[in-house]
């Protein structure tokens, strides 16, 4: 543990900012998950509004330092992929 009070400081300054990263983390990954399933169950309306709410918050992230903006671009770029390809094979059926 730190003894000199700056140190104590920066331990209490980055578990409160690990809290907020994993939390905001965790939020894309249900935002994720929310638009894989409207993409399943061929709900237009609700996908597009959930594809909406992915980029806003992978750029949100990306915005804070939270996630490299490579990262969010990737994410988002592979969420669009999966869609497309759920999307086709709905299609095709």
């Amino acid at each position: 543990m730190a003894n000199i009070k700056s140190a104590k400081k920066r331990v209490l300054v980055a578990q409160r900012n690990n809290e907020r990263n994993t939390a905001f983390k965790t939020s894309i990954k249900t935002a994720v998950k929310k638009a894989l399933a409207a993409a399943k169950n061929n709900e237009e309306d609700v996908l597009k509004s959930a594809l909406s709410n992915v980029y806003k918050l992978c750029d949100k992230a990306a915005g804070k330092g939270i996630l490299h903006k490579n990262t969010a671009a990737r994410k988002k770029s592979r969420l669009t992929i999966a869609i497309n390809k759920l999307l086709a094979a709905k299609s095709a059926k």
